[in-house]
């Protein structure tokens, strides 16, 4: 585990790619709060939700950094360097 995030090279200018968590709107599944990817934009599920879709994407793409999409969040994870950034 590093002391800061050596990702940050990997944020680009998204776009959210949905207005819930893109998988359990496809799986008719529910969400407790949502992350965005900020490499694809990708909206996912966070870990308390049933089925961790932003976990999942990260296993799945290696795109390092989320962010909360809840109002009013503004805070940042980096999953390698498991660190707020």
């Amino acid at each position: 585990m590093s002391s800061q995030c050596t990702h940050t090279d990997q944020i680009q200018d998204v776009t959210a790619s949905a207005d819930g968590c893109e998988d359990c709107l496809k799986i008719g599944g529910r969400w407790v709060h949502l992350r965005m990817c900020l490499t694809c934009g990708h909206v996912g599920c966070c870990d308390s939700s049933p089925n961790k879709h932003a976990t999942k994407h990260f296993q799945t793409t290696n795109h390092p950094i989320i962010q909360s999409a809840e109002s009013g969040e503004h805070w940042r994870w980096c999953y390698v360097d498991q660190i707020v950034v």
